[in-house]
């Protein structure tokens, strides 16, 4: 039999969930806007009448996109960061955490220190922009030339991530890991077999994490791919704005689209992928991040 709520209980309910469904609203009307100028047409989007949704219906700054090779070119190269950053990134940091976990780890302490204090106090970007040159001239003189690699590879660890899957496997019954030893598993064979499966949810998360982050990423990009032909998306977009706002470009656009539509276009573009992954690993999300930010 159910409690019948107080006063005080439902007013808070309703509070609650009036004030959620705002906070909803509000974060799905940037993507509900962005949706509308991208197919409304050019006169209703320079004069600023879109409010939520489209004014003279047209698909033609999609078709533009679709047409453009340069657009599938940075598609294909953000594909290629995400994919290969995120098994790189998640790679270092299952080994990482796991051997983080393990108390018979020579220095743990210390390691797992090193590991916090560079969530404190980090380099500044000075520091970390020289370190990325130095290791560029490695994978030159390696013959390694393409700077996606050094996107992938130099960037590949994130303290937080490590953090999260170390707790995850500290709480890995030791029961289970001992009986594998006594059957005669390695220790390659006791992660993959044993911490990997029990604790897929905090890698579920970690992947999703490295995955957005990937996808997202801009500025080190920017600065280190200095190939036109290498760039992702998001340096495409940036590129496609700064091109799109000169007044010299706009004062010879002649479409019956608007230049910012295509910009639109573009975010759309950037987002949908990563809104058909997310509610297949959402169901991990909430669990895995518990499980690896709690420490039993």
């Amino acid at each position: 039999m159910k409690r019948k709520l107080e006063v005080s209980e439902l007013i808070f309910k309703i509070i609650s969930y009036v004030f959620l469904t705002v906070f909803a609203l509000l974060c799905l009307y940037p993507f509900l806007y962005a949706i509308s100028a991208a197919i409304s047409g050019r006169h209703a989007v320079e004069y600023s009448e879109i409010i939520l949704f489209p004014k003279d219906v047209q698909f033609d700054a999609f078709r533009y996109m679709f047409s453009s090779n340069e657009f599938w070119n940075a598609y294909s190269n953000t594909l290629f960061l995400t994919i290969y950053g995120t098994v790189w990134s998640l790679f270092v940091a299952i080994l990482g955490g796991y051997a983080l976990s393990k108390k018979r780890l020579l220095f743990r302490k210390f390691f797992n220190f090193f590991l916090v204090f560079t969530m404190w106090f980090a380099a500044g970007i000075v520091p970390q922009y020289l370190n990325y040159l130095a290791t560029k001239d490695v994978f030159n003189g390696l013959g390694i030339m393409d700077d996606k690699w050094l996107v992938v590879i130099a960037m590949g660890m994130a303290a937080m991530n490590i953090i999260l899957l170390r707790n995850a496997f500290e709480n890995v019954p030791s029961e289970i890991e001992e009986a594998a030893i006594v059957d005669g598993a390695s220790e390659m064979q006791v992660l993959s077999k044993v911490f990997i499966p029990m604790s897929k949810s905090t890698i579920a998360t970690v992947a999703l994490f490295f995955a957005i982050s990937r996808w997202n990423g801009y500025f080190w990009a920017r600065q280190m791919i200095s190939n036109a032909n290498e760039q992702p998306l998001q340096v495409f977009i940036r590129n496609k704005l700064e091109q799109y706002t000169d007044l010299e470009q706009l004062a010879t656009w002649t479409e019956n689209y608007a230049a910012d539509s295509v910009i639109f276009a573009l975010i759309v573009c950037s987002i949908i992928p990563i809104l058909i992954i997310y509610p297949f690993i959402q169901k991990y999300f909430a669990k895995g991040a518990n499980a690896g930010g709690v420490k039993e």
